[in-house]
C-alpha cells in the first residue's frame, strides 16, 4: 500500500540541502542537490518503515502549511 509523507527540505550554511520527514521520528538525510536529496529521503523513509514494523506505529499528519517567523534579538 503507498503511503504519502510531509518531507520538509531547507537548505544549510554550507549549501547542503537538508530533508526530514516530521511524521517520522530520526527520518532525515543530506545532500547537495535536490536530485540526490530525494533519492536519499526515499531510501530513509523506507528505512524509517522498517523500523516501524518492528514497533511505534506512525500517526498520520495533515499538512496545514509552513510560515517564517522574524523575531528581533
Amino acid at each position: 500500500m503507498a503511503r504519502a509523507f510531509n518531507v520538509v527540505i531547507e537548505r544549510d550554511a554550507e549549501g547542503y540541502y537538508v530533508a526530514s520527514v516530521p511524521e517520522l521520528r530520526g527520518c532525515h538525510t543530506q545532500a547537495k542537490s535536490l536530485d540526490t536529496l530525494m533519492n536519499r529521503i526515499r531510501e530513509a523513509i523506507e528505512l524509517c518503515l522498517e523500523v516501524e514494523g518492528e514497533g511505534e506505529k506512525v500517526s498520520p499528519q495533515e499538512f496545514v502549511g509552513v510560515q517564517r517567523i522574524w523575531i528581533d534579538a
